[in-house]
């Protein structure tokens, strides 16, 4: 099933668990990919691919290593193997998010699936894996996959620096719904294996040396992909804005949540409330506009102490006049200043205030 013509004839398909675009010409791609990844002009399609077998059955590779992966899942899709190039992905292809931008003499189009709910992380994270011998690691398939099509002849410069402005782009959709790092308590940059293939046309007339943010080129792709990966993060999981307008969502990657709050309450709470009243009252409180809202500053001055951007005893002292405003009635804590600290009290005065 044809998903989107581009404007150089070149089609995306969806096929088998698969959007494969094929190319109606001579192309130039510079991919993440294991497969044929780096630069490359002589491809004649590209494909990201969800590689669950069906629903609730675990993900096996289908080879000893992930390039043999993809060149296996390649040739069952009828593609030359050694001109394709392909990511994999555990997002529902029919979640593929396409958004197009036209300027005067080009079009940018992005072809993004995303979800950051089991892999999000942020640059610099603590990392688990390691690679030896180019062996098959255990494989976490890439959570936000982004083709991005140009109708424009870029060079290899400029193809290179549009992988730096698309890269860009995705943090900021992430950035900008607040979407948590899950291995720390950071804003998440991407998944932990994001993955991205740029196509250009080298048979266009528009010849295009520059894509940074500066350039009409960087701009369109900086907006199509940023609108892109947001549609595909609400079609794959419902993250949206209205989705994270809630106090637990916003403290979750300090470890807050409504499982952490109950064992406080457990342990120090009158017992009156069985969990399922205790959960109702939680959301219906954390969801209240002045908690979301006062429960962001807190959030963003904990941020600000991990940067070193504000002194630690400062930083504590306004974050109790915050919590005091809030109703949580801060009992004072051991003045270590520090952002563990400031969670607990945070926490324990969310719970009174629920048992109140």
């Amino acid at each position: 099933m044809v998903m989107h013509t581009f404007p150089n004839g070149d089609e995306a398909a969806l096929e088998k668990q698969s959007v494969i675009i094929r190319f109606a010409g001579k192309r130039r791609v510079l991919s993440t990919s294991n497969l044929n990844g780096g630069i490359s002009d002589d491809l004649s399609s590209v494909f990201n691919n969800d590689c669950k077998p069906l629903l609730g059955v675990e993900i096996k590779m289908l080879a000893d290593t992930y390039e043999g992966h993809l060149r296996a899942t390649a040739k069952g899709l009828g593609l030359d193997d050694t001109r394709t190039c392909g990511l994999c992905t555990s997002a529902y292809m029919k979640n593929t998010a396409i958004v197009s931008g036209q300027f005067t003499d080009f079009t940018v189009t992005a072809v993004v699936t995303a979800g950051v709910d089991h892999n999000g992380g942020r640059a610099g994270d603590p990392a688990f894996w390691r690679e030896l011998d180019e062996k098959c690691l255990p494989y976490n398939p890439g959570t936000i996959n982004i083709m991005l099509h140009i109708d424009a002849d870029l060079t290899q410069g400029a193809i290179t620096r549009a992988l730096v402005t698309c890269t860009e782009a995705k943090t900021a959709a992430l950035q900008e719904l607040l979407a948590p790092s899950l291995f720390s308590d950071g804003l998440a940059t991407g998944s932990g294996t994001d993955g991205t293939i740029i196509i250009t046309d080298l048979e266009s007339e528009k010849r295009i040396t520059e894509a940074g943010k500066q350039f009409k080129m960087g701009e369109y792709i900086g907006k199509t992909v940023k609108e892109a990966v947001k549609k595909a993060l609400f079609l794959q999981t419902g993250l949206t804005p209205l989705f994270q307008f809630d106090a637990i969502a916003r403290m979750q990657r300090f470890g807050v949540s409504d499982t952490s709050l109950w064992e406080i309450y457990r342990s120090t709470g009158d017992g009156v409330l069985n969990r399922t009243d205790f959960t109702n009252l939680l959301f219906e409180i954390g969801g209240r506009e002045e908690i979301v809202i006062a429960t962001s500053l807190y959030a963003h001055l904990l941020d600000q102490m991990n940067w070193e951007m504000i002194p630690a005893g400062s930083g504590y002292r306004e974050g109790m006049e915050i919590l005091d405003k809030m109703g949580f009635k801060p009992e004072q804590g051991t003045h270590s200043h520090c952002v563990k600290e400031m969670v607990r009290l945070y926490s324990e005065g969310f719970v009174r205030m629920v048992t109140e």
